[in-house]
């Protein structure tokens, strides 16, 4: 058997094609959609980057793993404990060692376990090809390394799998300019309209609409799709353009990778996965560029496959999270399950077309912010432990069926509804106390360091002092009132 997952860092489904979005940015990967099942409330537990993958390759929640941020204690698994053999028992359980232990060749080509210093990601490869640069590459710098090696191994290798890791939809926007801007003409979503976006531009908090930088407006010449702030429609159109253009440009390099395929001989029978990390900010609740909250718009991901005996143009509704994946690759490889895997498989949904989806799902946030989200029904609950110094309610209730973008809070308006979340949450978090190897809530960590790892890179501070130089006193004001121990 030949397989192929293509991990498409910060790819948001809603800008694909194949689910719904007006543009034409995902062609290649709309048609794998079509070929195999689409998922549509496929979300990761935990965001952004290092947790989501870390929960991917060891099926397990961060409040299980440990890795829920992005420094710190929490930015590593926790150590296994008496329970570490002569291997952990971690890494023989790891997502991508299914695949050798079900007679693959295994290889990934990806720069992210260098990236965040997260080398149980490599367990269960037998060729690990890093790309060099930390996830600061375009498409153009991996699509040699994938074509060479799909020459080399594709028809020869009877059984293989093949990881490849693509960072195009990432802050900061970066395809080349010489691919030009097919949107350039062509209309940007309209939910931020003129009044939303001078709303925007007076909210406070790192990655705003005036500091996309996180707290500075500064741009980098050498990425010019990449503003620094957006003020304006002219700076919104680019804002858009720069995050689809990376989009389309990725897209364009994997079809020439798909074509390699074909030519090998090898598409026809390939197994395909397609999925992504998180999602992207793109103005829902104000941020611009980065993937720093527990909702909607950060952890739902995309979520293609193409595989033996699943029905093309399959479309399962059901509530699943990424880690569910691990199971369900388990069952189709006809691999016996880890008792400590989190995951919940959906193996025969694929399979029949009859979607058997959870309940409800909780995700969190632990880098940008600490949040505990529930997702459930029509609604999404948010429960924010530390802002990162957007200054947001501690509780937020929003119907994502009718407000996508979650631009309207109605919790107060139905705290019924924030009752059934919230004892959402605290079975969750029951159940999480009951089946850890640990006493210690990973979140607590991070609030005890601190906070959120990228709200403590800038300088409070000053970025009052900003704030006040261009006309938010006062969320200077608020921000000095919340959190005097930092001035």
């Amino acid at each position: 058997m030949k397989v192929l997952m293509l991990d498409l860092d910060t790819l948001r489904p809603d800008h694909m094609g194949c689910y719904g979005y007006f543009r034409n940015t995902t062609p290649v990967l709309d048609q794998i959609a079509a070929e195999g099942a689409r998922f549509t409330h496929y979300h990761c537990s935990d965001a952004p980057c290092l947790p989501s993958r870390a929960a991917l390759c060891s099926g397990r929640f961060g409040y299980h793993n440990g890795a829920v941020g992005h420094g710190g204690l929490p930015a590593d698994m926790r150590l296994t404990g008496i329970e570490r053999d002569f291997q952990d028992p971690r890494d023989r359980h790891n997502f991508f060692n299914l695949f050798r232990q079900a007679g693959m060749y295994t290889a990934s080509i990806s720069p992210f376990a260098e990236r965040h210093s997260s080398y149980w990601f490599t367990a269960g490869f037998n060729e690990v090809l890093n790309t060099g640069r930390c996830g600061g590459e375009s498409a153009e710098e991996i699509l040699p390394v994938a074509l060479d090696w799909v020459k080399r191994n594709a028809a020869s290798r009877e059984n293989w799998f093949l990881h490849i890791n693509f960072w195009d939809a990432h802050t900061p926007y970066r395809a080349p300019m010489e691919f030009g801007n097919p949107f350039e003409n062509e209309p940007i979503p309209d939910w931020i309209t003129d009044e939303v976006l001078a709303y925007h531009d007076h909210l406070t908090g790192p990655h705003g609409a005036m500091e996309i930088g996180m707290y500075t407006d500064q741009e980098n010449p050498d990425l010019p799709r990449h503003p620094g702030k957006v003020t304006d429609r002219a700076g919104l159109h680019r804002f858009f353009d720069g995050y689809d253009c990376g989009v389309r440009y990725m897209d364009s390099m994997i079809g020439k990778l798909l074509d390699e395929l074909k030519a090998q001989g090898v598409y026809d029978d390939l197994a395909i996965i397609v999925t992504a990390d998180h999602g992207e900010n793109l103005g829902e609740l104000g941020l611009y560029g980065e993937h720093a909250t527990a909702d909607e718009i950060t952890t739902r991901i995309p979520m293609l496959i193409k595989w033996p005996g699943v029905k093309p143009g399959t479309v399962l509704d059901g509530f699943h999270y990424n880690l569910d994946i691990v199971p369900t690759m388990a069952d189709l490889l006809n691999l016996p399950h880890y008792e400590k895997w989190d995951g919940e498989s959906y193996a025969q949904s694929l399979l029949t077309g009859e979607d058997k989806g959870r309940d409800y799902l909780v995700v969190s946030q632990c880098a940008h912010v600490c949040q505990r989200s529930v997702r459930f029904g029509d609604y999404l609950y948010m429960r924010t432990y530390h802002d990162g110094y957007h200054l947001w309610n501690n509780e937020m209730l929003f119907n994502v069926k009718e407000d996508f973008h979650e631009q309207h809070d109605i919790s107060k308006e139905h705290p019924e509804i924030c009752g059934q979340a919230c004892r959402y949450l605290v079975e969750w978090e029951e159940q999480m106390m009951l089946t850890a190897d640990t006493d210690v809530d990973p979140m607590v960590t991070v609030l005890r360091e601190g906070g959120p790892y990228h709200a403590k890179q800038g300088d409070l501070p000053a970025y009052c002092r900003r704030l006040e130089e261009t006309g938010r006193a006062d969320g200077a004001t608020a921000l000095r009132e919340k959190y005097p121990e930092k001035f």
